[in-house]
């Protein structure tokens, strides 16, 4: 009897583990029968001028274009919503490729980089204290003082801009950010994180810089940075090609009007004007 009572219930137990399983496992064959027939019922073929496209893209998918990637970027290429010279990281030999998979020509497209419009090192610039928070641009120039340099539109150095790069372009040398152009793919991000708005997208063949952003007046700027730009003007005055503009005290360069003369570079008596190569 109690030999009996024992099967029983080893029979129970049994059937109590073995009918969960067969039942998961029977809804997952039906529900991959069902997703594979989907699949193969509502598949959107690619185009394949999209594929090919994407094949010579770098894969940074940094969002250079103005797109969230490549495949996104490469499909509006395609429908005639983006350049096909809009990928910044694959440079010249990217457009041209995508310009023969649209079987169009390609025309020259000039390199460009970023540009650091700051030469506010540690031994420019002054330090109105020691700043001990957190490792951010951003978070430093929330405090009153905008930083802790006595400029206000000084580089912060706490390498937003470089952690941002996703090309290892920008080091932090000095206190003050850099780019290594020739790594750099122009992408912009490092543009759009800076809280200074230091950093602009410049043609790489123009050298001459101004390698400054304050809008303070003369007296404020020398008190400031010994190397800052003090709108005096000087450079738009020997500038023969009308390619240099002084507005709110800070001196501007027209990059297609700069005929790279150095007639700047060499009047500007606070050195604000340099060559970059």
């Amino acid at each position: 009897m109690i030999e009996t009572i024992q099967s029983l219930f080893e029979g129970i137990a049994l059937e109590s583990i073995l009918f969960p399983i067969f039942s998961i496992g029977g809804l997952a064959l039906l529900f991959g029968v069902v997703l594979g027939f989907s699949a193969k019922k509502f598949a959107v073929e690619s185009d394949p001028k999209v594929d090919r496209i994407i094949s010579v893209l770098p894969g940074a998918n940094c969002g250079g274009c103005g797109f969230p990637g490549c495949t996104v970027f490469a499909e509006r290429v395609v429908t005639g919503e983006a350049s096909y010279r809009g990928c910044l990281p694959g440079g010249a030999s990217a457009a041209t490729e995508i310009a023969h998979q649209l079987g169009i020509d390609a025309t020259p497209l000039s390199r460009k980089a970023a540009f650091i419009k700051c030469d506010g090192s540690n031994d420019n610039t002054k330090r109105n204290y020691i700043y001990d928070g957190p490792k951010s641009c951003v978070s430093a120039s929330q405090l009153a003082t905008g930083g802790n340099k006595t400029c206000a539109y000084s580089c912060i150095g706490l390498a937003s801009c470089k952690n941002a790069c996703l090309f290892g372009a920008i080091q932090i040398v000095d206190g003050i950010a850099i780019v290594i152009k020739e790594k750099c793919t122009a992408c912009g991000k490092c543009v759009t994180v800076c809280p200074k708005k230091l950093i602009e997208i410049v043609p790489d063949s123009s050298v001459v810089r101004v390698l400054c952003n304050s809008r303070d007046k003369a007296k404020d700027v020398r008190e400031n940075c010994r190397a800052g730009c003090i709108g005096c003007s000087l450079c738009q005055k020997v500038c023969k090609a009308g390619a240099i503009t002084v507005e709110d005290n800070i001196a501007h360069i027209d990059y297609e009007k700069c005929t790279q003369c150095m007639e700047c570079v060499n009047k500007c008596p606070s050195k604000a004007i340099k060559v970059i190569r």
